[in-house]
């Protein structure tokens, strides 16, 4: 990173691949030069493809997308001439560790490369999140079960493989986050599910969805764990806004579903049901006492970071999807 006066620019490595992005094409041009006089390098031009990742760009934004990469993985497990399917997850679906046969250990490799790769797409695909968590909790030991649902992935991946996080050029610098946790998801150990999806204005930035560390005697308190762990994303969020320049000052709009939650995060007084939570996890109400944070209830119907946390019906995942600001560009060219 290099700041100088109004001029921002910032490199981002890997191996000996490199982006340059800035505010000032000149200090680029300039940084390029000294680069290629040190290194030889080989000047792309502006990014289109870069680690798998396609970037396309309009008036509006910018597209982040993975075509390629799912047409390769598709082509690969021979799923091209299979039927779509509205969602990656059948909805009354609840995957054990012990469910269905054994694979052998050379099937079990090939299993363990493949869910690798979902787990990479995840990058610009928030839509299949959820489920590739999932599955990866069944590395160790997987089952055709498994199998059978890593395939389903795939037959949804067929039904829309240019799906797209947009980017938007003019988004107001506000972050926007969602919180949800799924109490006792886990049938083999009934520990909570945490999900979040974090917006800088309209544009969804970061997501996840990750089971939690410890089993939890209610919801609210899977909940303000949840809420916790969205705290602390959102906090290196503006760290990062800081790095870039833009200083972050303004509270952070957090949204929960769960009321007795938001009591927790709000009363500073400890109580018998409440004082056996981490201290960590009282990072949320430290943060809601001194004003960096707002935290508001919402609907549970509509709470985007359901998504991320349980399987849904194909109505209720296509509403929840649509809300994440996903595009198809692909489709959208050729709609005139």
């Amino acid at each position: 990173m290099k700041q100088d006066t109004n001029k921002l620019t910032a490199i981002l490595v890997y191996v000996d691949d490199l982006v340059l992005t800035g505010n000032n094409i000149e200090e680029i041009n300039h940084i390029t030069a000294i680069l290629h006089q040190q290194f030889k390098i080989k000047n792309l031009d502006d990014l289109t493809y870069f680690l798998g990742l396609e970037v396309a760009r309009n008036s509006s934004g910018l597209h982040l997308i993975q075509q390629k990469y799912v047409l390769d993985l598709l082509h690969e497990t021979r799923i091209l001439d299979s039927a779509p399917v509205p969602t990656p997850m059948i909805h009354s679906s609840r995957l054990k560790s012990s469910e269905g046969i054994l694979f052998y250990e050379k099937d079990s490799s090939t299993y363990r490369r493949l869910i690798g790769r979902l787990i990479y797409l995840t990058n610009t695909r928030p839509d299949i999140t959820f489920s590739v968590n999932n599955l990866s909790q069944f590395l160790s030991s997987p089952t055709k079960a498994h199998q059978q649902a890593f395939f389903r992935i795939l037959r949804y991946l067929k039904g829309n493989p240019s799906a797209s996080i947009f980017l938007h050029r003019n988004s107001p610098i506000h972050l926007r986050a969602y919180s949800d946790s799924n109490w006792a998801t886990c049938p083999d150990t009934g520990k909570p599910v945490t999900g979040f999806s974090n917006f800088l204005g309209e544009s969804l930035i970061s997501w996840k969805s990750k089971k939690q560390h410890t089993i939890s005697k209610i919801l609210s308190e899977a909940e303000y764990r949840a809420l916790a762990t969205t705290t602390c994303e959102l906090q290196w969020l503006t760290f990062i806004l800081q790095d870039l320049g833009i200083p972050y000052t303004q509270p952070t709009t957090l949204f929960c579903d769960n009321q007795s939650a938001i009591q927790i995060a709000s009363n500073p007084v400890f109580h018998e049901r409440t004082k056996h939570i981490e201290t960590d996890s009282h990072i949320v109400r430290e943060k809601v006492t001194t004003g960096l944070l707002k935290l508001l209830p919402i609907s549970s119907s509509l709470q985007i970071a359901d998504i991320f946390t349980k399987p849904l019906t194909p109505a209720m995942f296509t509403q929840l999807k649509s809300k994440l600001g996903m595009q198809n560009i692909y489709s959208q060219l050729e709609g005139g």
